[in-house]
């Protein structure tokens, strides 16, 4: 297994992360063990949550399947980096009250109990920010995170779908106050999307923040959809199946599955290991609802992509070019 350091931290992370969201709505508990142990056995040790995964009537599941899974023993919370993230609303639908969301200093507070408790562990290696929140200044929050990080409850602090000047924010406000601030980022980025390339992956390592893509397969578009629908297997749906309504869409599509055919690859191992390639990335989350998916998605660590494919992908998905110039006219 193939590990780099997260941003500028000391820890060393595996260079694909355990997306553990189909733990609970999709896959169950046992089953969701075993990726864990397979996983862990194959040298995984960035394990990556949310709170509110588990989602609706269930959020917090996708924790507690992990904190069980802790409970195990094998020493398997000293050989993962944990991560999990805070904003989502934890009150019951229906019943969700003020400042039982977002990233007050009262709501990280009390959300980092509650998770704490579900995953069954006294910390947590990286608190994430699962999105912006317009209305609690940094200055609140970092004051909230170092409360943690003092305590001992957290070890670092990352961010989720932040734009490149948040990041920036974040992390100005932190040095005013003395502190590491962010040192992760948690994206959306792949050959589908790379919109991240124009600022966000520039201020990430700017700041020396490790980025960690997710949806590396553009919720499965990258993975064969077309090939799939054709041999009748698992059918495309909601943003998936919009995309693939798109002639244009579906043309690139298709023609990405021919290239890769022709050089042998899986397209979905393809995707993963494109995202390897790219400056800054610590490693993409991987999401398996089942043991074979993460075998798959292990086999990207095995690929060299050639420079003449890595310019095909380029010309079939074209990024945004390099900042300022891919904001001109």
């Amino acid at each position: 297994m193939e590990y780099t350091q997260l941003g500028r931290t000391g820890l060393k992370v595996s260079r694909l992360v355990l997306g553990t969201m189909n733990f609970g709505p999709q896959t169950n508990e046992a089953d969701s063990h075993a990726i864990m142990d397979a996983a862990l056995d194959a040298g995984l040790n960035f394990f990556d949550s949310a709170n509110v995964y588990g989602w609706g009537e269930n959020k917090g599941r996708t924790e507690e399947i992990i904190g069980s899974w802790f409970a195990g023993g094998g020493d398997r919370r000293d050989k993962v980096v944990l991560a999990t993230k805070v904003y989502g609303n934890m009150a019951a639908d229906g019943d969700a009250w003020p400042n039982h969301d977002r990233l007050s200093a009262l709501n990280i507070r009390r959300a980092v109990e509650g998770s704490l408790k579900r995953l069954g562990t006294d910390y947590i290696d990286l608190y994430q920010f699962h999105h912006i929140d317009r209305h609690t200044p940094f200055e609140e929050i970092w004051q909230a995170v170092d409360v943690l990080i003092q305590q001992g409850k957290i070890l670092y602090a990352g961010s989720s779908n932040f734009p490149g000047y948040k990041i920036a924010q974040a992390n100005e406000t932190a040095a005013r106050r003395g502190t590491v601030g962010l040192v992760s980022e948690q994206c959306l980025y792949n050959l589908v999307e790379r919109r991240a390339e124009m600022e966000v992956v520039p201020a990430a390592r700017d700041y020396g923040l490790g980025v960690i893509p997710w949806s590396p397969l553009h919720g499965g578009l990258l993975g064969g959809v077309i090939r799939k629908e054709t041999e009748g297997g698992r059918r495309a749906t909601g943003r998936a199946a919009e995309a693939l309504a798109d002639p244009a869409m579906r043309s690139r599509l298709q023609a990405y599955e021919d290239l890769l055919d022709k050089h042998g690859l899986a397209p979905g191992e393809a995707a993963l290991a494109w995202l390897l390639t790219r400056p800054g990335v610590t490693g993409p989350i991987v999401g398996p609802r089942t043991a074979e998916q993460l075998e798959s998605a292990l086999r990207a660590l095995e690929l060299e992509l050639s420079e003449e494919l890595l310019a095909s992908l380029d010309e079939i998905f074209p990024g945004p070019g390099p900042s300022p110039e891919a904001f001109a006219w």
